[in-house]
């Protein structure tokens, strides 16, 4: 069985309460209503109170890894309620995955 394909409609946070903004690739299919998140999209973080100590390392951006395997857009693998994000500090360095709610769930893919 499948999952759920990501969507605009979704919220997405890093794990320290900073709020992703996605600049979206996709701008033609949609499922559940908004349109389809995709591996490629760019994902900023603002927000994020991370620090080493006393020094600021708040996360920035999302790396997406397992995407869809069988579904695209236009080439491009969706994401999936299964796939894992990756929030990345200045030094693209991993600081925690991402939290993904309010997913949609009439449509989903492998």
């Amino acid at each position: 069985m499948g999952a759920s394909i990501l969507d605009m409609g979704c919220t997405i946070s890093c794990p320290h309460g900073g709020q992703a903004e996605v600049i979206p690739g996709n701008t033609q299919v949609d499922v559940g209503g908004n349109f389809a998140l995709l591996v490629e999209d760019t994902m900023l973080i603002s927000g994020c109170s991370f620090a080493v100590g006393s020094v600021p390392q708040p996360c920035l951006t999302i790396q997406w890894t397992a995407p869809a395997a069988s579904v695209s857009v236009n080439g491009t693998p969706v994401l999936l309620q299964t796939s894992v994000g990756l929030c990345l500090n200045e030094a693209d360095l991993p600081q925690g995955t991402a939290i993904v709610s309010g997913v949609q769930t009439k449509v989903s893919g492998e």
